[in-house]
């Protein structure tokens, strides 16, 4: 039987996490009982007609449980082992991390701080051509649909290197895939290097390629990361921070190349211009790989949040991605989720790739109030995010937050839309920051919503089939925007985006708020984390009373 004791508390009064998986007091476990390396430890599987993994699951006398398989990953039910007469197992002292203490690590917010700045350097590196696109077309002697290209590869290549990448996350961590994501946006930013003749534009795309498949190791990271390193009350806010890293790069990215490559006519100038810029994309690029090295590590000591903790003993090490993949497409919320992610992202990438022709096309010479409107529109977006993120923590709204926002993106999109013609550029500003303040603060909402949709699948997986969608959309609404634009003007293809985003806001209201994370964490209430507790005192502590943090 799993239970809580009720007359386990800490000082202040409030009811303890300490483990996982309890068992009561009078069962031991017996040599015969084993778990079969068929059978996965999943809520829903019942152990034994008289124990329930789950108060709410039923007991099925057919399922064993073979010896040699242990529900933990890290301890195994030796046919010795008896419950604890407080009612808790105690794990194996072998295994890497201790799933029966509950507490966040400090080297926590080290964590998501590089992630989000290796992040912001790719994110930098994908907008740096299509914000100062004019400029790049007259310098290589393409068209502009050639420099949208270098923005639509990094949405081509995650398409197909989505699941290959997937795998090798659950296969190798998160420590692998950021040492690989950050090591090739450092090699693509170093081959643009090699680019700075006119008749070099092919090495610049492949520099772009390459730093558009480190942007695939990168976009699916921060749920992950944050379910990894943070307690179920800061995950939201760390889902957050993570995707506020890549947006501040694009921000970043509609400043900065202005500035730094004027639009002048002499081509060695502006080869040397563009070389200051490429050179110091390289040396950020070099020193984030470096702190990778350093700073990243797989996954901290000890779980942070019962929902982490459960999922590392229901993990399986020969989970099919296919069986996977068909449980999320099974899950009718998480695929309207899907569809209304990509609707979303896909109009914010189209803006964004287009945004300078847009600006130029009403207001022309203003190259550099093109990159600051963009600057705009992603800044206004990032205080979005935080703010959600953070009212997400608290109120666990998911899906009223994320359908009202989305909404406001619309109201947003047809403002900024009958605005931009109108010949003052304060109010393009304006208009286009509310519209940025609710579109891109609405990306961070999607991943924790999905993660919450599909608990206990990895939040790689479920994060990566949001991104496909987004950069299918992205590729579709790009091209075609474009080629309104070029055709029509402005105003009808920022239309056609509209009456996208109003779809996207109909399907939203018809997803279910079915939060299994959430559910999975009241099981037993977690304490707020404690910090500056001793590392040598949680080890001692052999029924830890409360969730605390433990050391850099």
């Amino acid at each position: 039987m799993v239970n809580e004791d009720p007359n386990q508390q800490d000082h202040d009064g409030t009811p303890s996490q300490t483990s996982a998986l309890q068992e009561h007091p009078n069962l031991s476990i017996h040599p015969s009982v084993s778990i079969h390396p068929s059978v996965s430890a999943h809520p829903s599987v019942s152990i034994h007609p008289s124990v329930s993994a789950h108060p709410s699951v039923s007991a099925h006398p057919s399922v064993s449980i073979h010896p040699s398989v242990s529900v933990y990953p890290s301890s195994s039910a030796h046919p010795s082992t008896l419950a604890q007469p407080s009612g808790l197992i105690q794990p194996s002292s072998s295994g890497p991390e201790d799933l029966s203490v509950i507490k966040v690590s400090k080297r926590r917010w080290a964590v998501v701080l590089v992630f989000s700045c290796y992040s912001m350097c790719n994110a930098f590196q994908w907008i740096q051509y299509g914000s100062i696109n004019n400029i790049f077309m007259s310098f290589y002697g393409v068209s502009a649909f050639a420099i949208d290209w270098l923005s639509m590869c990094y949405m081509l290549t995650y398409i197909p290197l989505l699941l290959p990448v997937a795998w090798l996350l659950e296969k190798f961590g998160l420590r692998t895939i950021a040492l690989a994501g950050s090591a090739l946006n450092c090699l693509g930013a170093w081959v643009k290097l090699g680019s700075l003749k006119p008749h070099l534009f092919p090495v610049t795309v492949l520099g772009q390629v390459i730093c558009s498949v480190a942007q695939v190791f990168i976009l699916g990271m921060p749920s992950r990361i944050a379910s990894v390193w943070f307690g179920a009350n800061e995950v939201s806010t760390a889902c957050s921070i993570a995707v506020f890293g890549n947006q501040l790069g694009i921000a970043i990215g509609f400043l900065v190349p202005p500035v730094l490559v004027p639009n002048i006519k002499d081509q060695d100038k502006l080869a040397y211009h563009i070389s200051i810029m490429f050179y110091i994309i390289a040396g950020v690029a070099t020193l984030l790989f470096i702190l990778v090295i350093i700073v990243f590590k797989e996954k901290p000591k000890h779980p942070p949040s019962r929902a982490q903790s459960l999922s590392y003993a229901l993990a399986s090490t020969d989970a099919s991605y296919l069986s996977s993949i068909i449980r999320l497409f099974k899950n009718l919320n998480f695929v309207l989720l899907v569809i209304t992610y990509g609707l979303n992202a896909g109009a914010f990438y189209a803006l964004s790739t287009l945004l300078t022709r847009m600006v130029i096309f009403h207001y022309p010479g203003e190259e550099v109030n093109a990159g600051r409107i963009g600057l705009t529109i992603v800044l206004a977006g990032m205080l979005g995010a935080v703010i959600s993120g953070i009212w997400l923590d608290r109120t666990k709204t998911y899906k009223e937050t994320t359908l009202v926002v989305y909404i406001m993106a619309l109201v947003g999109m047809v403002v900024y839309t009958y605005t931009l013609n109108l010949g003052r550029l304060w109010v393009v500003f304006i208009t286009a920051g509310a519209m940025g303040f609710f579109m891109t603060g609405y990306l961070p909402l999607g991943f924790e919503f999905a993660v919450e949709l599909t608990y206990p699948e990895s939040e790689a997986m479920s994060s990566g089939l949001l991104n496909v969608s987004a950069q299918v959309f992205g590729i579709i609404f790009t091209i075609s925007q474009g080629q309104i634009i070029d055709n029509y003007g402005t105003m009808p293809g920022n239309i056609f985006l509209c009456v996208f985003l109003t779809l996207g806001a109909v399907l939203t209201a018809f997803i279910k708020a079915d939060l299994r994370r959430q559910d999975a964490n009241k099981e037993i209430p977690e304490n707020k984390p404690q910090e500056g507790e001793d590392e040598e005192d949680s080890k001692s502590s052999k029924a830890p009373t409360t969730v605390r943090e433990e050391r850099f």
